[in-house]
């Protein structure tokens, strides 16, 4: 406790009037610059995110894609040189997404593109045929539950914001089921549509309704099935899905670190995570982001910097449906929490980096703003409130400070759980951006005298 008040009251001194102003940045101007030139020297990052997904594909929880992914990427830190390269064991869903289909039967015929919701259970082999009502809220649901019953509720909800849309795929199938519902189609979560549907997870069943079906339907088919109740036509739909749940699977975290050269119980964790859903590559969601945090660790060692403390580098398993890797990982380290001084994620898209979000103590975020300034020479300096993510979540919820990394995010949605999330997607001078933007703070906060401090020390 003693040692902790000393290193925070020399970080108070730091900022008294008449001390000297971004002092941390200073002292590291030469190592950064030289970081963000090594990190733009080649597409060494770009060829590993291809070789990585266009040799594994997409790798759902409970795939044998996702572990032998994992057992490539475990082979392949190993040989950069990386220590205590390992993965922790943890059990993961199992959905299975099976064949499925569905068609517009009436007013006339159309095969309708569909991906079939995250923990959504299946039809009946023969499907289920019911006539279709379109609505555009839980609150029009709501004003018609005469009419959901014994139907195929549509959710048709135009994208406004993620946080806000995405309510419709999370919870549609549990409020439409409580007025009889047959089952749901939901309006992909996109502002941007090319017939792609988009896929993501459901909330978990309530036990008090019957679980009912639920897909995804692409933003055209959705703006035509409306078009069509609003003529006074009655659209009817066989939907068709062999959607289901498998007992839990073994999979892992990967774990692999930069070891500190004063302070190696210390630890700053960065990453991403290495499941996706089952179309497309997930590049985008999220193996640019595992390869970004990978290659900022890599280039460090390549680089010859030793940090203090040590860099871990995780990529998490299971994000996309359950979450397990973010809570196996802070319950096996959960006696080291105290000194984890910094866990970054980056699960946004490794397109062009605009700097962090940072959730911590007042005392960190100065710190952090200082820091950041080094990287205002490649337009990523920028530091916002409430940053973290879903991985890190845990260990932030236990105390430790977090921070996101903030990329341009124009078209992620576009793309974004679907068969569209492909490498080509991503440019390799904007991934190398975030891998110098990761490198270069993950380093310093490592590196510095001075810990992160986590609470303004109270007067006694």
């Amino acid at each position: 406790m003693i040692a902790k008040s000393v290193r925070a009251l020399a970080f108070f001194a730091l900022l008294l009037p008449g001390s000297a102003q971004g002092q941390i940045a200073a002292s590291y101007a030469e190592v950064a610059g030289r970081i963000i030139a090594a990190a733009q020297a080649d597409s060494f990052a770009y060829g590993r995110l291809a070789e990585l997904v266009d040799t594994f594909g997409p790798r759902l929880s409970g795939s044998k894609n996702l572990e032998n992914a994992i057992d490539w990427i475990l082979a392949q830190m190993a040989a950069d040189g990386l220590h205590n390269v390992h993965g922790e064991k943890v059990m993961v869903p199992h959905w299975v997404r099976g064949a499925e289909s569905a068609e517009l039967l009436e007013p006339r015929r159309k095969a309708l593109k569909i991906l079939g919701l995250g923990r959504s259970v299946g039809t009946p082999r023969r499907g289920i045929k019911a006539p279709l009502v379109v609505v555009g809220s839980f609150a029009e649901l709501q004003a018609r539950a005469g009419e959901a019953k014994g139907r195929i509720v549509l959710y048709n909800v135009p994208f406004t914001s993620y946080g806000e849309t995405v309510r419709y795929r999370s919870r549609g199938a549990i409020e439409a089921a409580k007025l009889g519902a047959l089952a749901v189609l939901v309006r992909s979560v996109t502002p941007h549509s090319l017939s792609t549907p988009h896929t993501g997870a459901m909330s978990n069943y309530d036990e008090d309704v019957p679980k009912i079906p639920a897909a995804a339907v692409t933003v055209e088919d959705a703006m035509l099935l409306q078009r069509m109740q609003d003529r006074g036509e009655r659209p009817v739909v066989r939907l068709k899905m062999g959607a289901k749940t498998l007992p839990d699977a073994p999979s892992r975290n990967v774990v692999a670190e930069l070891l500190g050269s004063e302070l190696p119980h210390e630890v700053v964790v960065l990453g991403g995570h290495i499941d996706s859903w089952d179309v497309g590559q997930g590049a985008m969601d999220d193996a640019g982001g595992c390869v970004a945090a990978w290659e900022a660790v890599r280039l460090l060692k390549q680089l010859g910097l030793h940090p203090r403390r040590t860099i871990r580098v995780v990529l998490w398993t299971n994000e996309e449906n359950g979450l397990a890797g973010g809570r196996a990982y802070r319950d096996a380290h959960l006696a080291e929490l105290d000194d984890h001084i910094l866990a970054i994620e980056s699960d946004g898209g490794v397109f062009k980096p605009a700097g962090f979000g940072f959730t911590g103590s007042d005392a960190a975020r100065a710190m952090i703003e200082d820091i950041a300034g080094l990287l205002a020479p490649i337009e990523a300096g920028t530091i916002l409130p409430r940053g973290g993510g879903a991985d890190i979540g845990p260990i932030m919820r236990a105390g430790v400070p977090g921070m996101g990394l903030n990329v341009e995010r124009t078209k992620y949605f576009w793309y974004h759980h679907s068969d569209a999330d492909t490498i080509d997607k991503l440019d390799p001078h904007e991934l190398n951006l975030c891998v110098a933007t990761l490198a270069v703070m993950a380093y310093v906060v490592a590196d510095m005298p001075q810990r992160l401090p986590r609470m303004p020390v109270e007067e006694e």
